[in-house]
């Protein structure tokens, strides 16, 4: 939910969605999956360019929204097929943006409802849409020696996050990376390789395809015996064994922290750093929305938080909230302060 005080623009630095307003307003807009909107027929015919967006908002007061995708327009796509899909009342309707950016389709003086970008298939362009794309590695900290999940998925940010939110339900830890360094294309395969003797599930290749947050992501399994010395990771595409990513693993990338493998850690970190926990957490907003999206906290709540008067206030309401859920409540608020602000974790510990 966004509370915009005067008219402007604002973006959302979690989601990337945008708004132009005439007047102060309050916004609220949350992910919605396409599978459960977009019907088979329409799939045939259209490929998700962004996340999906339940938006809600007083008519009129909205100027222009900004709606992320994407497809990287740099390498000469046709706009043409790009549209904006609105659904109401379990129908599909479609609309021209008023203009595309290199990361946005834009839409004025838009009417809301669940609102995405799709992209016109055809067949003539089959595997043929570039679009920009992320790797992500998660380490599983409980599994025997080193057993990394790599995920090579479109640049859209539900799906990081549902992503992410799988990966801390199975006590993992992101390794970060950089992305690919030139464009993916939707429905080629791509094969991992490294240069060391490790153990890649599946050996051949995986589809490069865009799977909505609440669908199960395909990843490549590593299994790595030893990592006694760095390992070098490589992803090509199969049609012309052309190289479009490359990274190293080394020993300091995959050291699990003492912390991860204590019992109750995250019940207990809370108790021991209430305190100063009250007095320095900081990122409120995208500790709340990742607490929402698990389920730890409803929007009432969130809304309770918001509403008290200083930083300090609103992160003792948090921690007091928190700590009444119970354990594992605190536990999820424990890895998202792990993933979202390491530096202070390590400084209290």
């Amino acid at each position: 939910r966004a509370h915009l005080p005067e008219a402007g623009t604002f973006q959302c630095s979690i989601t990337g969605l945008s708004f132009k307003v005439k007047s102060a307003v309050i916004i609220t807009y949350k992910y919605s999956s396409w599978t459960k909107y977009l019907s088979k027929g329409h799939q045939e015919m259209w490929v998700p360019a962004g996340p999906l967006f339940h938006i809600q908002v007083q008519p009129g007061v909205v100027e222009a929204v900004h709606l992320p995708h994407f497809v990287c327009l740099a390498e000469g796509v046709d706009s043409s097929l790009c549209s904006i899909a609105h659904f109401t009342s379990g129908k599909m309707t479609l609309e021209r943006p008023t203009r595309l950016m290199a990361f946005s389709a834009v839409l004025e003086n838009p009417s809301f409802s669940l609102l995405g970008v799709l992209w016109r298939k055809i067949r003539s362009a089959l595997n043929s849409l570039p679009v920009h794309s992320v790797v992500l590695i998660f380490q599983q900290l409980n599994a025997a020696n080193t057993t990394l999940h790599l995920y090579l998925i479109p640049d859209d940010n539900s799906v990081k996050q549902a992503i992410e939110k799988q990966e801390m339900d199975w006590n993992s830890k992101i390794i970060p990376k950089p992305p690919p360094f030139r464009p993916l294309f939707l429905g080629c395969t791509y094969r991992v390789t490294s240069t060391n003797s490790v153990e890649i599930m599946p050996e051949e290749q995986l589809p490069f395809c865009y799977k909505s947050p609440k669908e199960q992501q395909l990843f490549f399994e590593i299994y790595i015996r030893n990592m006694a010395e760095e390992i070098g990771l490589r992803m090509t595409d199969t049609r012309n064994d052309t190289e479009v990513w490359r990274a190293s693993l080394r020993s300091g990338d995959i050291n699990i922290p003492a912390r991860a493998s204590k019992t109750s850690s995250g019940a207990a970190f809370m108790k021991k750093h209430r305190t100063k926990l009250c007095l320095r957490m900081g990122q409120l907003s995208t500790i709340l929305l990742h607490l929402r999206d698990a389920n730890v906290i409803s929007s009432n709540e969130e809304e309770e938080v918001r509403g008290q008067g200083t930083s300090e206030r609103k992160n003792q309401f948090l921690l007091d909230l928190v700590e009444r859920k119970g354990q594992e409540a605190q536990e999820q608020l424990y890895r998202i302060l792990e993933k979202y602000n390491p530096y202070l974790i390590t400084d209290l510990e």
